[in-house]
C-alpha cells in the first residue's frame, strides 16, 4: 500500500483503540430487532441528507417508505474537507426547517433514533462513527464511500458480526434506469459491461473512492463479485480501469475527470446488448435502506461491498507500476492482515 493510502487509512484509526479477533466477513443475519421508524442522520456535510430527509419527511411520503421519519442529525461530518465542511450551516439551517432535531454528540443521537443514515462525505470518519452505532446495537445504512479504506470496511463489517447487527453500504447508482430488469434476465447471461461516472479528485481519498465509486457500483452490480486482476490507464481526460473476472468475463470503468458526463454504461448478454438508462435518483436508493431497516436483510453483501473497494485500491495500485494487472487478491489479503490488528 501506497504512502498516501496507508496515511488515509491511519487517519480514520488514530486514537480508536481498535482491535478485532472475530472473523473477517460479516454474515449480518440481522439478529437485532428493528424498535422503531425514529430516523437519525451523521452528516449533513452532503445533499444526500437533505434529499433523503425531504422524501421521508415530506407530507405525501408514500406507503413504500413504510412510515421512517428523520427525527434528530448530528452535523458532523467532514473536518477538514472544504467542499464539504462549507455545506454544514446551511444543510442544518435546511434540515431543521424540516422539524429535525439537531444534537450535539452520536451519543445524543442514538438515544432519541432506532436506526441510522451514516452520511458523512468523508469517508475517512465512517469507522470512528460507525463502530458506537454498532455497539448500541441499532440498524445502519453507510453512504458511500463505505470507508476510505479497504481495511476500514473490513474492520466495520466484523464489527457488525461482533455485535450481531446488519448493515450495509451502496451508492445509489447501483440503481440506475433499467438495471432491475437486467438483473432479472432481460439480457439473458452477462457476459460482460462497460460503465462510466464522473470521477473527480479528492486528495484526501484513493482516486476512484471519492467519486469513481459511483460508476464501479454499476459496474459490480451488473457482473457481480469475481474480479481477479485490475489494470488502469489514463487516457485523455479519463481513468480507465479494466477488470478481469475468473470465467473470462472483461469489465470496465471509464472515470471522467472534469465535465458534466452523467452516468450510464453498456451491458453485453447472451440476448442481447442494451445501454444503462438514466440516472434514477436517491429514491429507488432509499426504497431499499428502509426495508433493510424493518426487516434486517441487507440488499447488497459485504463480499460484493468489500470487492468494490478492492477494485478501486488496486486501480491506485496499478496506477502506481505504470498500468500492469494487479491481482485483487493480493489486495483482499493485505487487508486481512491489517483488518487482524485491531481488536474491539
Amino acid at each position: 500500500m501506497s504512502t498516501r493510502r496507508n496515511f488515509i487509512r491511519n487517519s480514520a484509526l488514530a486514537g480508536l483503540g481498535i482491535s478485532i479477533s472475530v472473523p473477517l466477513i460479516a454474515k449480518n443475519t440481522g439478529s437485532v430487532e428493528a424498535q422503531g421508524k425514529r430516523v437519525g442522520i451523521i452528516g449533513l456535510d452532503t445533499s444526500h441528507s437533505i434529499a433523503f430527509t425531504k422524501t421521508l419527511n415530506g407530507e405525501e411520503a408514500s406507503s413504500e417508505y413504510l412510515g421512517y421519519k428523520v427525527v434528530a442529525a448530528y452535523p458532523k461530518g467532514s473536518l477538514d474537507i472544504p467542499s464539504s465542511v462549507e455545506r454544514i450551516e446551511g444543510y442544518t439551517r435546511q434540515i431543521k426547517e424540516m422539524g429535525v432535531e439537531i444534537v450535539g454528540s452520536i451519543e445524543e443521537l442514538l438515544s432519541k433514533v432506532d436506526v441510522v443514515l451514516l452520511e458523512t462525505n468523508d469517508g475517512r470518519r465512517h469507522l470512528e462513527q460507525a463502530l458506537p452505532i454498532l455497539k448500541a446495537g441499532k440498524r445502519m445504512f453507510i453512504d458511500k464511500p463505505m470507508a476510505a479504506s479497504l481495511t476500514d470496511a473490513m474492520i466495520i463489517f466484523n464489527a457488525a458480526e461482533h455485535y450481531g447487527v446488519p448493515v450495509f453500504s451502496s451508492s445509489s447508482l447501483r440503481y440506475i434506469g433499467g438495471m432491475d430488469e437486467i438483473k432479472a434476465g432481460s439480457v439473458g447471461k452477462i457476459l460482460g459491461a462497460d460503465a462510466f461516472s464522473p470521477a473527480t479528485l479528492e486528495e484526501t481519498h484513493p482516486d476512484l473512492f471519492w467519486y469513481g465509486i459511483h460508476g464501479v457500483e454499476t459496474l459490480f452490480t451488473a457482473m457481480g463479485t469475481g474480479c481477479q486482476t485490475v489494470s488502469r490507464a489514463f487516457t485523455e481526460g479519463a481513468d480507465f480501469v479494466t477488470g478481469i473476472w475468473k470465467d473470462g468475463r472483461i469489465g470496465t470503468f471509464r472515470g471522467i475527470r472534469e465535465g458534466k458526463r452523467g452516468y450510464g454504461g453498456t451491458i453485453y448478454g447472451e440476448k442481447e446488448n442494451v445501454n444503462l438508462g438514466t440516472y434514477a435518483g436517491y429514491n429507488p436508493l432509499l426504497k431499499e435502506v428502509v426495508k433493510y431497516f424493518d426487516s434486517g436483510i441487507i440488499p447488497v453483501t459485504p463480499e460484493e461491498t468489500l470487492e468494490i473497494l478492492a477494485f478501486m485500491e488496486a486501480a491506485d495500485l496499478s496506477k502506481e507500476k505504470g498500468g500492469k494487472p494487479v491481482s485483487m487478491e493480493q489486495i483482499m489479503e493485505k487487508s486481512r492482515k491489517e483488518s487482524r490488528e485491531f481488536k474491539l
